[in-house]
């Protein structure tokens, strides 16, 4: 495991031009215009690749597969060529942590963007700040990750400030969320349902706050466990409590049970979720017709946004086997502002990367601004994005299909 070790630079002169290696692995990549090997920057990439979350998974990799293409292609960084490392955490805490071991063993890694789940990413932090190692989730929602577990109070704190997301948190999701139901929805007698985990836990904490002080009545609150696929006692409970919709804060595989047996016990009420659920997979795990429930889920449409068309096009044309889905673009944009951040470092560094690279993009990190494929890119002093844009999706049609979209200002 490398935590500080010094990076030892070696000098390679080829026909009058200068370039420059790193710890002799570095050295091995493509030549450069004149000639010379490039440097080897590794982004490391942590993700559900495998089991129910991996249409997520394998979106995300491939986004900053793309992004690290685009560099190379652009000769973004004069001198380096980018690489990446995808490790599959399968959504389960404990794999990440030792992904996160494993990348920061790899000396060449000098960013990893990921993971998903919020859950995942407080198993990794502490390892990540311990090796000076940047981590930028396209993800995580979680407040708590930036801001400390007493943000609810109003105690902002950053535990790790090597910890960056291109996701809006779900203290702007969740109330988001709120607010639509009741005044846009119309709906005040909401049940509540969570998996029991970091993400849907809090988020339905969140939106329950919001949508009480909106005048809202929550009629009842249930748990479901990740992984069953028999929710019919919630079901029961939603459809004797009268409520008028169903909140969920969890993932789509029991989102789209639950909302299906809900139907089924006769509670013809609409369920809303996070972007957790807002996935093709959520409808097509219903028997029953998903038609009006809803969704939020962070930014607006990619494919709305006339910044997103190069990389649309581009992803395609790469002939990826598995679509950038919702998180794509985020994954394109975190991977970007790492090549972005190396980009910074080496050119003030007189154009080669210096021994404590892996610090030096930290700092980076926190500076960087660029119009991407998602809008602005940017974090503020949590590490949290900058860009707090929202979408509404409902189900109509049996596809998902967005009603509103604008900007939360808390």
């Amino acid at each position: 495991m490398r935590h500080r070790s010094l990076l030892i630079l070696t000098t390679v002169i080829t026909t009058g031009a200068l370039t420059l290696t790193a710890c002799g692995s570095r050295d091995g990549g493509s030549k450069d215009n004149s000639g010379g090997k490039k440097t080897v920057v590794v982004i490391g990439v942590d993700a559900p690749l495998t089991g129910s979350l991996s249409a997520l998974g394998q979106g995300i990799k491939n986004s900053v597969d793309l992004a690290a293409k685009t560099a190379n292609k652009n000769n973004e960084v004069p001198g380096i060529e980018f690489k990446i490392e995808a490790l599959d955490d399968q959504a389960v805490p404990a794999s990440g942590q030792a992904n996160a071991t494993k990348l920061v063993g790899n000396k060449d890694v000098l960013g990893v963007v990921g993971p998903l789940n919020s859950g995942v990413a407080q198993q990794m932090q502490g390892v990540f700040a311990s090796a000076k190692l940047a981590q930028v989730s396209p993800a995580n929602t979680n407040p708590a990750l930036s801001q400390g577990d007493n943000w609810g109070k109003g105690e902002f704190k950053r535990g790790f400030d090597t910890y960056f997301r291109t996701a809006a948190t779900d203290v702007v999701q969740g109330k988001f969320a709120a607010q639509y139901l009741f005044k846009d929805a119309g709906k005040k007698k909401v049940f509540i349902v969570d998996d029991k985990q970091t993400y849907g836990a809090g988020l339905a904490a969140i939106f329950a706050d919001e949508f009480k002080k909106l005048g809202g009545e929550v009629a009842g609150t249930d748990h479901v466990t990740v992984k069953e696929t028999d929710f019919s006692s919630t079901a029961d409970k939603v459809k004797s409590s009268g409520a008028d919709s169903v909140y969920f804060g969890g993932q789509y595989p029991e989102g789209g049970l639950l909302a299906d047996q809900i139907k089924k016990a006769g509670a013809a009420v609409p369920l809303m979720g996070g972007d957790g659920i807002q996935d093709p997979a959520f409808i097509s795990a219903s028997g029953e017709a998903n038609e009006g429930d809803l969704a939020t889920s962070i930014g607006y449409p990619v494919e709305k946004l006339p910044t997103a068309k190069k990389f649309i096009e581009d992803y395609k044309a790469e002939g990826y086997k598995d679509p950038y889905a919702a998180y794509g673009g985020y994954s394109y944009d975190a991977g970007w502002a790492v090549i972005q951040a190396v980009k910074a470092v080496v050119a003030a560094n007189n154009g080669k990367l210096p021994d404590d690279a892996r610090a030096k993009v930290v700092e980076a990190l926190g500076k960087v601004s660029f119009e991407g494929v998602t809008g602005k890119v940017a974090f503020d002093q949590y590490g949290d994005t900058t860009n707090k844009q929202l979408t509404v999706y409902k189900v109509e049609g049996g596809k998902w299909v967005d009603v509103k979209s604008d900007t939360f200002n808390q």
